[in-house]
This record gives C-alpha cells, structure tokens and sequence, in this order.
C-alpha cells in the first residue's frame, strides 16, 4: 500500500481548536472493542500562524498557495504569480490546474463580481489580471477626476454665492450708515455664509453699525 498523509489546509479566521487525530473523538471503552478503535491523525496547516515574511521565504506550494488566500493588493497578486510560474517550470500540469484554481480563488473572493475569461495558464491568467486592474485603475481614476470636478464646481458656487452676499451687505450698510470703516469692511470679507445672513437680517431694523454685528 503507498503512504498516505492526511493533510488539513485551514485558512478560516477563528483559531482551530478541532482534535488532530480522531481516536481522541471516540469514548473510551474497555476490553477488546478498545484494541480496534480507529486512529488516523492529520497534518494540521493553520494559514493564520504564518506571516506573510515567513511564507515569502519558504519558496514551497503551499507556502504559496496560502499567499494566494491574503494577497496585499494587486500588484503582489501579480508577482505571486510569477513566482508559482518558476517554481513549476517544466510542469505544464500543473500550472494549468493552479491556474484554474488562483481563478477560482479570485472570483469568490470577489463574490463574482470579478469578470475573468476562462484560463489554462499562468502567463494566460496574469495577462488577463494586469488588464483588469488596469481598467479598474483608469475608472477610479477617471471617478476620481470627476468627483474633483464635480467638489470644484460646487465649491466655487458656494464662494460666489457668499461673495455676492458680502457685497450686496456691505451696500445696504452704505446705504444706510455712510461709508463704511476699514474693520467692518475686513469683518464682511472674511465672514461665513450663517454670519452675512445673520447680519443682512439685523440692516433693515439696526439703529447702528455696533447693533447690526453684535454678538
């Protein structure tokens, strides 16, 4: 019979607290029965004891298969790939199977909102990533850019707005009280939307100047 080695690939997020060999799940019981009970112990591979520098120096499969799980951003993704890429080369098998899988990985990681052709290679699969996240790139930053715009135009109403108040406040002060002096004039200037407003409100009723921008 070959050797046979059970192996467990946990990437969950709590810490794996399960039993490793199963003859510990089994009540004790006494005489013969307790020769035959089975015993079968697994390899246990807890993704989360591993950092991501430790991974990077093990240079194995599955060192590089729980990389794939917890990718840092796109670009490492990429390379990822290339390193998996070299450490199977001459193994087109298998860098068809890992590629098929890394694809599988990414769209439920994604939960399908990935839209990814089919892929039968690591080269294949790269290629078709590097494009995708440059169109996401070009449409956040085009997002970006139109947002910016969008604030600017805003901000610049918002401005105006507030300058043709301060300028129609400082005529009807004129108006009423003569020429204004240099302070009230900085006051008006340099005073907020709800203050033009309070003080537009006061113009019409003020006795004075001191009434119209009392505290």
């Amino acid at each position: 019979m070959p050797p046979v080695l059970p192996i467990v690939l946990y990437n969950g997020d709590a810490k794996w607290t399960a039993a490793t060999d199963i003859a510990t799940l089994i009540p004790k019981v006494p005489g013969l029965v307790s020769q035959y009970l089975p015993k079968l112990e697994y390899l246990l591979i807890d993704e989360n004891q591993y950092a991501e520098a430790d991974l990077a120096e093990l240079k194995n499969l599955v060192a590089a298969i729980i990389r794939f799980e917890h990718p840092e951003n796109e670009q490492a993704l990429l390379k990822l790939i290339d390193v998996l890429n070299d450490m199977l080369q001459g193994n087109a098998e298998l860098k068809r199977t890992f590629a098929i899988w890394i694809h599988a990985v990414l769209l439920r990681q994604s939960k399908h909102t990935l839209v990814l052709p089919k892929v039968q290679d690591l080269k294949e699969l790269k290629m078709t990533l590097a494009e995708r996240f440059d169109q996401w790139a070009q449409k956040y930053e085009q997002k970006g850019l139109e947002k910016g715009i969008e604030k600017g135009v805003e901000k610049g109403i918002e401005k105006g707005i507030e300058k043709g108040e301060a300028l129609l406040l400082q005529r009807l002060l004129t108006r009423r009280f003569g020429t204004l002096p240099s302070d009230i004039v900085g006051r008006i200037a340099g005073a907020t939307a709800a203050q033009l407003e309070q003080w537009g409100d006061r113009v019409l009723d003020a006795a004075s100047l001191e009434e119209v921008f009392r505290p």
